[in-house]
């Protein structure tokens, strides 16, 4: 059941990523939904993290548009962290999340698979995105095709 639940999910996911307009690097971050709603607008899926099953909204709230700069860090298992600076949309978008859905979970895509779930336990105002570990070097490399890294002057 965990196994079609999944594959639903990226039968979703998959259109929404077709969608980026030459973006090298996929970054979404979709919602929890109310269990209650229809299979038109959420998804029940899997938290790993978790350990419960939840259900998602289909549509996500914010995505690789509204990332402005990045900053990357080798992680201590291996893989690689990332700091995301949003830009103004994504700002005013996080801090609506953070005060909306306060004691839920956000889940973060990157390049089309799942990389970890957030809690969402205070309000969000300075537009960060703090991502502790699971990117791989094929991540980064992409991202670093899209955006500055934070530090660096526009480009």
């Amino acid at each position: 059941m965990k196994m079609l639940c999944a594959t639903a999910f990226f039968a979703v996911i998959i259109p929404f990523s077709t969608t980026a307009g030459g973006r090298h690097c996929l970054f979404r971050i979709h919602a929890e939904a109310n269990p209650n709603d229809t299979a038109v607008f959420a998804l029940s899926v899997p938290a790993k993290f978790f350990g419960k099953e939840v259900s998602i909204e289909k549509v996500p709230r914010i995505t690789e548009g509204d990332v402005v700069a990045f900053y990357p860090y080798p992680a201590a298992n291996g893989t690689f962290g990332v700091l995301f600076q949003l830009d103004e949309h994504g700002t005013t978008a996080l801090e609506a999340l953070s005060i909306e859905l306060r004691g839920s979970l956000l889940f973060v895509l990157i390049n089309g698979r799942p990389v970890t779930e957030l809690l969402v336990d205070k309000r969000v105002s300075d537009g960060r995105i703090y991502i502790a570990s699971g990117l791989t070097k094929r991540d980064i490399d992409s991202m670093k095709k899209d955006w500055r890294l934070i530090g660096q002057r526009k480009r």
